[in-house]
């Protein structure tokens, strides 16, 4: 990028309250809102066949939690997904590996997907939830909260997520069944 546009770019972000990361424009969480309501934390998922084929077992994760290498390493496993079988056909699992490695944490702009990546560094984590990031953000979680029946795990993202699957995860939108709100 060349330092004009990189110094026009930096003013821009410094009037919207913005933070600028290797010339990624990265909004703080309470910034950058559409509409009244904040952009995506994570590019929601926007392909209907990973949607229907893994959305129909777990929450679609969106591909911004984790690297290209992390996601071509759980495609070329389906045949032993965590203890099940997810083979797919080999058109339908080499488009959407094609869908998650475009759009993984390391190919996209994204505020929390930078963290992630920053978290990361060289590993090739398999889930989401062992990444050191995300298990920062549950550490005030208590474990009782995970066998109210309609978390289960912290894998279920839209348990408590109200607007996970539009790739938000604010704390304010947080709602713990039984609970209610989240509040720190």
């Amino acid at each position: 990028m060349n330092k004009l546009r990189f110094s026009l770019l930096a003013l821009a972000a410094i009037a919207l309250g913005t933070v600028v990361l290797g010339g990624v424009v990265l909004a703080d969480d309470d910034d950058d809102k559409r509409g009244g309501r904040r952009a995506p934390d994570v590019m929601p998922v926007e392909f209907a066949l990973y949607q229907s084929e893994c959305g129909s077992c777990h929450f679609a994760f969106q591909p911004g939690f984790l690297p290209a290498r992390s996601w071509r390493q759980l495609m070329g496993g389906l045949a032993d997904h965590f203890g099940d079988s997810a083979e797919l056909a080999a058109d339908d699992r080499q488009a959407i590996e094609a869908y998650l490695v475009t759009n993984a944490a390391d190919r996209v702009a994204g505020r929390r997907s930078a963290k992630f990546m920053q978290s990361i560094g060289r590993d090739t984590p398999l889930r989401i939830t062992e990444v050191r990031y995300f298990r920062s953000k549950h550490d005030e979680v208590p474990a009782r909260l995970l066998k109210h029946e309609q978390i289960g795990s912290f894998s279920n993202c839209i348990a408590c997520h109200t607007r996970a699957e539009q790739g938000s995860y604010a704390e304010r939108e947080i709602r713990i069944p039984g609970i209610g709100r989240w509040e720190d």
